[in-house]
């Protein structure tokens, strides 16, 4: 019994003064003191002097003392007469000496006895003189019994384990806000220490713990203050964790540093908790030798981190093995982390299959992953069924990765939904896809309301332009990211409103990325402004690329200038190219050219 010797059960009086402050010599004339009084016959002094002497270890000097005191009816002494007893491993006797002490009152002793009970097997008896020390205010009868009941399950245990922690017990404080932090995680249907119900109080008991030297305290205390920003203080009580030995708050120091810009001092902090048994801190240590290009020393820190047991180990080893096209190993990797139930392995494996040809392989492990929560294998799974054209099938899947925040889900699933004509729907899904970072669609959304729109009246050039709309700003944002449909549409709106700047800047944009719409309208902003040269070589760009009406143009462009041939050649093409009414228009010019060249 770990508790039964401690200071709180030998100085249950009160009586005898703690020595912390005293030396060597005050301890001695302390000691003679008591020695002369308990000769006298001074049954109070029997009892000091028999704890003095049992706290010191000398049994066999205090066993008298206490006996003779506890004959004299002192509670105290019949305590620590059990607890002496316990000490030679006579537990029944001591036992009796401390249901003595109970029953006349002595809760240190009624701690005892219900631990003893406890050890035996007998919880009725247990609980009964646990409650006995803990109603008399004893802490660690508190503690003992909130532990009793927790093993049973009882709903007291919260009540109880916060009264030895209102009373300063530090374990009562950790295990008390340890219970708050999962249930507010429960009620907020998060992982273990992600709720926010009751984190103030969950804080404050981390925080009381910590302060008294609790080491896992210390980590949840830091990583509260963590997820909350307050990242110093974080860093100031993971250090303190980490120094007294607790590997997961070293690792979750290295992590706080390394995203402050100190990787060397965070892989110290990596390599000790590594070596301390923490996988996490192996598999960051392997990932940031791989980073280096240390393929050898990544591969032997992800092997320590599965011989740990983490099972990122071998995920991280087939990531390995796959960059440096090993990919026997890699699927031999993947395998491993999969069976072990390590979804983004199963996906990666699942990947890796299909990339070489084994889609009946790759279906189930994609299903595997997906069922326990792989958000990329349910649109992996979208794609493998859309390309066999199971169009039902594609689009559940696609709706599953989507309702996790998968933006080219919500992408699929918004088209999918054009498709059927229900705009309202894939308005939906498109907004989620947009917002998550689409430019194809930001550029639908834009499209959808840009139907819905009433026409705008034509704009004058030096008219003030009018304030955007919501479909011009998903333009706007998809014309930034890149998007060519949307940097013309963003040009042809800057366009109808007079703003030819702006205008020629989106269409250049898009030209030089490739789009012949958008070296077309660049063509035609630059005639109207009067470069028609320059217009011509956007031309010339845009129907080599297949535009029929940037090939009339410069049909036109070359009749006007008297190169017929030219011309008879760019008119050949426009009508190859079309549409009809281009194609139309084309095929007249070029028999009037070749009239022309053969008069």
């Amino acid at each position: 019994m770990d508790v039964m010797g401690d200071k709180a059960t030998l100085l249950e009086t009160g009586r005898f003064v703690q020595p912390s402050d005293r030396d060597e010599t005050g301890e001695a004339v302390e000691e003679a003191r008591q020695r002369l009084a308990a000769e006298a016959g001074d049954v109070e002094a029997m009892s000091v002097l028999g704890a003095m002497l049992l706290r010191r270890g000398d049994l066999d000097g205090a066993e008298p003392q206490l006996r003779a005191a506890t004959a004299a009816g002192d509670r105290a002494a019949a305590n620590n007469l059990g607890v002496l007893l316990h000490q030679r491993g006579y537990a029944d006797d001591a036992a009796g000496w401390w249901r003595i002490a109970a029953v006349a009152g002595s809760a240190p002793a009624a701690h005892a006895l219900g631990r003893h009970h406890r050890e035996r097997g007998d919880e009725p008896a247990a609980e009964y003189w646990l409650r006995q020390s803990a109603e008399q205010g004893h802490v660690l009868g508190a503690y003992a019994l909130a532990d009793l009941l927790e093993h049973r399950g009882d709903a007291a245990t919260e009540q109880w384990m916060r009264v030895a922690a209102e009373r300063g017990h530090r374990e009562a404080a950790y295990r008390l806000a340890r219970a708050l932090d999962r249930k507010a995680a429960e009620s907020a249907g998060v992982e273990d220490g992600a709720g926010d119900s009751g984190a103030g109080e969950v804080e404050q008991w981390y925080r009381q713990a910590a302060a008294r030297g609790h080491q896992r305290a210390a980590l949840h205390l830091g990583a509260i203050l963590e997820r909350r920003g307050e990242l110093k203080e974080a860093g100031r009580w993971y250090l303190t964790s980490a120094k007294d030995g607790e590997a997961r708050a070293a690792c979750a120091l290295g992590f706080l540093l390394r995203d402050a810009g100190d990787a060397e001092s965070a892989a110290v902090w990596w390599l000790r908790a590594a070596q301390d048994g923490d996988g996490n801190a192996a598999n960051a240590l392997g990932a940031l030798h791989a980073e280096r290009g240390e393929t050898q020393t990544a591969e032997r820190w992800y092997r320590a981190a599965m011989d740990a047991g983490d099972v990122n180990g071998a995920y991280n080893l087939g990531l390995l093995c796959a960059e440096q096209s090993r990919t026997a190993q890699a699927e031999q990797w993947y395998r491993r982390a999969a069976y072990a139930g390590h979804r983004e392995a199963a996906n990666a494996l699942a990947i890796l299959l299909l990339q070489g040809g084994d889609a009946a392989g790759a279906e189930p492990w994609f299903s595997k992953a997906a069922e326990t929560g792989s958000v990329d294998a349910a649109f992996n799974l979208g794609i493998l069924h859309a390309g066999r054209g199971e169009d039902v099938a594609a689009l559940r899947w696609y709706e599953r990765a989507a309702g996790a925040g998968h933006t080219e889900a919500a992408l699929q699933v918004g088209i999918a939904r054009l498709r059927e004509g229900d705009e309202r729907e894939a308005e939906r899904y498109l907004r989620c896809a947009a917002g998550g970072g689409s430019p194809e669609a930001a550029y639908r959304l834009a499209s959808v309301l840009d139907a819905r729109r009433p026409q705008a009246p034509a704009h004058e050039l030096g008219e003030i332009a009018h304030e955007k709309t919501e479909c011009e700003e998903w333009y706007e944002r998809a014309a930034s990211q890149g998007h060519r449909r949307a940097q013309v549409r963003v040009g042809m709106l800057a366009s109808a409103r007079g703003d030819v700047v702006e205008a020629a800047r989106w269409y250049r944009a898009a030209a030089e990325a490739g789009s012949r719409n958008g070296a077309f309208n660049l063509g035609l902003l630059l005639a109207r402004e009067g470069s028609e040269p320059e217009a011509a070589v956007w031309w010339a760009r845009a129907a080599e690329a297949g535009h029929g009406r940037a090939a009339l143009r410069l049909a036109l462009v070359y009749a006007r200038r008297g190169e017929l041939a030219e011309g008879q050649r760019w008119a050949d093409l426009a009508v190859s190219l079309g549409p009809g009414e281009v194609a139309e228009r084309a095929a007249r010019l070029r028999d009037a050219l070749r009239e022309e060249l053969s008069a």
